[in-house]
């Protein structure tokens, strides 16, 4: 059978995608999913820790989100320009990759200033997309000092849907409780429903967590726009599995455990590092693998995710583990429950 973009077409109503966090990160709604038998249950993600025993493993991302949209105007013109900082291309130089807004009036050779105070100057040299520039910062200082200086200007980058400007409660909630390593533009949102006592409360059980790293970019979010799935081209993301997770992670697989990815995120990590004895390889790289039905996962036996938008590439990796019929069948479920969708949504363990 060859899936195609309109396949994943479904009716959600505006109402169903919030703009802030539930005040407790475990108290979500958390819709379990069976796929042997088709069973839905409804809990709380606070009963997570009642589907793992001693010896699971659950891989996690951690990617840490950085204030990654700034504001800056333009020589001359005064103009207001946003900037949103991609990915760093050259530390000693102060090169970044970054999409500008509006980007028809940047080019090559103007000079921006971001600050009150043009704390921070940029000369764009290079034009490398519709929307991209490539910026040369100009700063007198060390690398911390700089990136000190990017933190305090920049705002955290909730997604365009979000339509509000972040607050200090963003700062914290649109992050995982155990990102460590800065680099995403987007938080790994299934991690964020993850609080301090749910993952003691599955230690204690003799729960594992096994962390692997993707910095999460803007292409993940990408609109389709190919009917033919096949032809779809994922924006490549850096990833980091390090050998002590890829022990874990293969301990639980050669002893028949549970291996819970969580999120996409970390479904494509896993699935962009794979032996031919199906086991995971440590590996530190880059990956624009796209997994779409029919993709037969190799390694996670086990999902953690939210509730995604109707055509949207997320809501294609989740269907190639849980098959697109019952996807369908516990999103209109979940629709009819008043489940929420999206970045501060509800979340869906796949078993």
């Amino acid at each position: 059978m060859k899936y195609k973009l309109s396949m994943f077409k479904f009716d959600l109503a505006q109402t169903r995608i919030p703009t802030k966090p539930i005040e407790n990160r475990e108290d979500a709604k958390l819709m379990v999913v069976h796929r042997s038998t088709g069973e839905i249950e409804h809990k709380n993600v606070s009963d997570l820790k009642d589907y793992f025993d001693e010896g699971d493993v659950i891989a996690t991302n951690n990617t840490k989100v950085f204030p990654a949209r700034l504001y800056a105007n333009k020589e001359k013109t005064g103009a207001m320009i946003e900037v949103f900082l991609l990915r760093e291309l050259n530390q000693e130089n102060r090169l970044w990759d970054v999409l500008v807004d509006p980007a028809r009036k940047i080019r090559i050779g103007n000079k921006l200033f971001f600050g009150e105070n043009d704390e921070l100057i940029a000369e764009v040299i290079d034009n490398t997309t519709s929307r991209g520039r490539t910026l040369r910062f100009l700063f007198d200082g060390t690398h911390e000092e700089f990136k000190e200086t990017l933190t305090a200007l920049g705002k955290t980058p909730l997604p365009k849907h979000i339509d509000r400007e972040p607050t200090e409660e963003d700062t914290e909630r649109f992050q995982t409780i155990y990102a460590k390593h800065e680099g995403a533009v987007s938080a790994p949102t299934a991690g964020m429903h993850f609080s301090k006592i749910l993952m003691k409360q599955m230690e204690l059980k003799g729960v594992e967590f096994a962390e692997t790293t993707l910095h999460v970019g803007l292409g993940t979010f990408n609109e389709i726009m190919v009917e033919d799935l096949s032809k779809h081209k994922m924006e490549s993301e850096e990833i980091i599995i390090t050998e002590e997770a890829a022990g874990k992670i293969n301990k639980a697989k050669n002893t028949g455990r549970k291996i819970c990815a969580v999120g996409t995120t970390v479904m494509r990590t896993l699935e962009s590092s794979v032996s031919t004895k199906s086991e995971v390889i440590a590996y530190k790289g880059w990956t624009n693998i796209f997994l779409f039905p029919p993709h037969t996962y190799q390694i996670a036996n086990c999902m953690l995710t939210n509730f995604h938008l109707p055509k949207s590439s997320l809501m294609m990796q989740v269907a190639a583990f849980s098959g697109l019929d019952l996807l369908k069948k516990a999103y209109k479920e979940g629709i009819k429950k008043k489940y929420n969708f999206h970045t501060y949504g509800d979340a869906m363990l796949i078993l």
